[in-house]
């Protein structure tokens, strides 16, 4: 399904959201895995990747110990993060992580990746704040959607957006504050994601209430669906 108002110009991108933050990206070609944590099961079988990103250092974002199988069944894929993971890897994985910062880009097989934000979001005064960034996703040809994976933030309010995975549920959020993010953001169709700590009917009222007060966003939910395009 086509990205609303996106016209027949543009491209469809390919989403599969493999549970919780990870989330398999296919646009012009290329191959992108984000976030491959320690909630989400099955993404170090994953194959043909041309990059794995990851947004911050949590391990629900990023397992340490399963990252070695998928990177071997990816030889030729780079690995792109958060410059503060990438200092924490350097060494420990067979190749070198790429740092990538806020307010930069890189080009990965005709896709540009933007990093935004900086750091993740507050849990508790008491918890030092590590760095997060979010990835803008887009065709370097602009004939296809944007995707923008947010991470652990929601102070980026990045423009251009289409399609957005939104957080909607961790210890550091409340539904009021994710609202106000799709609403700012007003990408034209989001898709859950930082769901693995709600029951499924917990998951459904907390989308029931997302959904209703986002008019402007059409709310789709990928959990088992597969691949689904925007």
């Amino acid at each position: 399904m086509p990205v609303p108002g996106g016209g027949p110009s543009l491209r469809a991108v390919q989403i599969t959201h493999l549970g919780h933050s990870c989330v398999l990206v296919e646009a012009g070609g290329a191959r992108l895995l984000l976030d491959p944590g320690g909630f989400t099961p099955g993404w170090e079988t994953t194959e043909g990747l041309d990059a794995v990103l990851v947004t911050h250092e949590h391990a629900d974002h990023l397992d340490r110990d399963r990252l070695p199988a998928l990177l071997a069944r990816n030889p030729d894929a780079r690995l792109v993060t958060e410059p503060g993971v990438a200092g924490q890897l350097a060494g420990s994985v067979d190749r070198e992580p790429e740092a990538l910062e806020a307010g930069s880009s890189t080009t990965i097989a005709g896709l540009r990746v933007t990093a935004a934000g900086g750091r993740h979001a507050v849990i508790h005064a008491d918890i030092p704040r590590v760095g997060n960034v979010g990835y803008l996703v887009a065709e370097t040809s602009g004939t296809g959607p944007t995707l923008y994976h947010p991470g652990d933030m929601l102070e980026a309010v990045p423009e251009g957006v289409d399609v957005l995975a939104v957080p909607i549920c961790a210890p550091w959020e409340a539904i009021k504050e994710t609202v106000e993010f799709v609403r700012a953001v007003g990408a034209p169709v989001a898709f859950p994601i930082h769901d693995a700590v709600l029951s499924p009917v917990g998951r459904g009222l907390y989308q029931r209430v997302l959904g209703q007060l986002t008019e402007g966003t059409e709310l789709r939910d990928l959990r088992d669906a597969g691949q689904v395009s925007f």
